[in-house]
């Protein structure tokens, strides 16, 4: 038996899991938050981070002998960070990270600049959004102008600390899962795209070489063995064990609709984002604007405390709301492109205007938005046979009675665990046993599944997909065109 450990450094926090490398079983777990890097009563700037806070949590959460017999780690991270180098390696500035609205007249500017969202899909499998490292250089090169000048290297928080790790080698390494979400490399052709990082920046900057998913990335001046890690996304699927057939769905404030397929999808809409997995194959995702925010804007309508009280309200009705339609666009929506629109709440008669009804259609609006986003990868040739939720609201009895029948798929819900940290440790294991030669490099090892409570569609699937229709009918009568639909 072998030990190894897998890292997930998130926006706020590092949790470490120590696992038994035969089995996945979880010996071991470490935790600590990111330190607060603003000045004494300053509110830290969310969009940006000193990634040294990082290395701090990190070696908070691996104190007290973590890690003590452990033969080889891996390194999960959060994504769309742009950690911005000069030529001698030091930071131009703090890291850009998360979902930078600051940057959404950039990636605009960049989607004009290219010839528009279908030559982004067919380029690098992604049309640009503000949260992408492309997106962000395009910010820097408008609002700090002399920063942007400096840049002479480009890493992900990924990225930076495995070569942190490593001791700073010149050698900087990436891999694929958190390449594909840069906006600058292709999962379909597995190359950068230099030039779009010279159309973000104005210049060129070097950018970490690509490693496969059992490749080490070196080992640490300890001697410990380093994997190739990844992206927080591919880390927490390559860590439920998902494959070929399952899709995750991430109940989220917004949602997102992940799916296990053999190829890179090219969306000309843009709908469809094309990341790469951590194991060779690719995750086409679909994302939506609204979900729980669906949710808890009904229950804040409705005068109830919390999203439980909300679902025990809506079990009170009956599947299809009476005839109640709320079409949870928000936000705006990004599945369809609605970026403009609001929610509406439609089918009110004087019988159905009761307030588990309205609960009622939140829940199934909700699910019938992902849906509509799973629908738009089904279209496309992606096999749907289980349907994985993920977020405290897939443990709400309202989401549960209505999921698989909405879905059309059985639905499993996966015990909360720390599913990146995981993933990141059977990568470790993967690379360690490439190493030793008791592992092929195209097979991962077979650790045991997520423990889960499953849900079969069984009879409820026709009454599901009858309330499916319903919304369709009032989405389509609100929103002609939306999703083909003639006007």
């Amino acid at each position: 038996m072998g030990i190894v450990a897998g890292l997930d450094s998130s926006a706020a926090f590092t949790r470490i899991v120590v696992c038994d490398t035969d089995t996945g079983a979880v010996l071991r777990q470490g935790y600590a938050p990111h330190p607060q890097t603003g000045e004494a009563g300053e509110e830290t700037n969310k969009y940006e981070a000193d990634p040294q806070s990082w290395l701090l949590s990190l070696g908070e959460a691996a104190s007290g002998g973590l890690l003590e017999g452990v033969q080889a780690i891996g390194v999960s991270a959060q994504q769309h960070g742009l950690v911005p180098l000069d030529r001698q390696g030091n930071l131009v500035r703090p890291a850009l990270i998360g979902n930078d609205k600051r940057a959404q007249v950039a990636a605009a500017d960049l989607i004009d600049s290219l010839g528009g969202r279908s030559a982004w899909a067919e380029a690098v499998g992604s049309v640009p959004q503000a949260a992408q490292p492309v997106a962000k250089l395009r910010w820097l090169v408008r609002e700090e102008p002399e920063a942007a000048a400096k840049i002479a290297s480009l890493l992900q928080p990924h990225d930076w600390l495995v070569w942190q790790l490593l001791g700073r080698p010149a050698r900087r390494i990436t891999d694929r899962g958190a390449a594909s979400g840069s906006g600058y490399w292709s999962a379909a052709t597995g190359a950068y795209r230099p030039d779009l990082v010279e159309l973000a920046l104005g210049h060129t900057a070097a950018l970490p070489e690509v490693l496969g998913p059992s490749d080490s990335a070196g080992t640490t001046p300890e001697g410990l063995l380093i994997s190739a890690g990844t992206g927080e996304t591919m880390a927490a699927a390559f860590g439920l064990g998902v494959s070929v057939g399952d899709v995750v769905v991430s109940l989220g404030a917004s949602g997102s609709v992940m799916a296990v397929h053999h190829e890179a999808l090219s969306d000309p809409s843009g709908m469809i984002t094309s990341f790469a997995d951590a194991t060779g194959m690719h995750l086409p995702v679909v994302h939506t604007l609204n979900a729980v925010r669906a949710l808890r804007g009904t229950a804040e309508l409705l005068g109830v405390e919390d999203l439980e009280a909300l679902s025990a309200l809506a079990l009170t009705s009956t599947p299809g709301a009476s005839g109640v339609v709320l079409l949870p666009y928000l936000e705006g929506e990004r599945t369809p492109q609605l970026p403009h629109t609001a929610g509406t709440l439609s089918g009110l008669r004087r019988e159905s205007m009761k307030r588990e009804h309205v609960a009622r259609a939140a829940f199934e609006g909700m699910l019938c938005s992902l849906a509509d986003a799973m629908d738009v990868l089904r279209d496309r040739g992606v096999e749907v046979r289980r349907v994985f939720l993920l977020g405290a609201a897939a443990e709400l009895p309202a989401v549960q009675a209505a999921a698989p029948g909405i879905l059309g798929a059985q639905v499993v819900v996966p015990q909360p665990a720390d599913y990146a940290a995981v993933g990141a440790a059977r990568q470790a294991a993967w690379a360690l046993g490439v190493s030793e030669g008791t592992l092929d490099p195209q097979t991962p090892p077979a650790w045991q599944g997520a423990a889960a409570q499953v849900f079969e569609p069984g009879d409820d699937l026709p009454v599901g997909q009858a309330v499916r229709k319903q919304y369709e009918a009032t989405r389509d009568q609100i929103h002609p065109g939306a999703f083909g639909t003639p006007s």
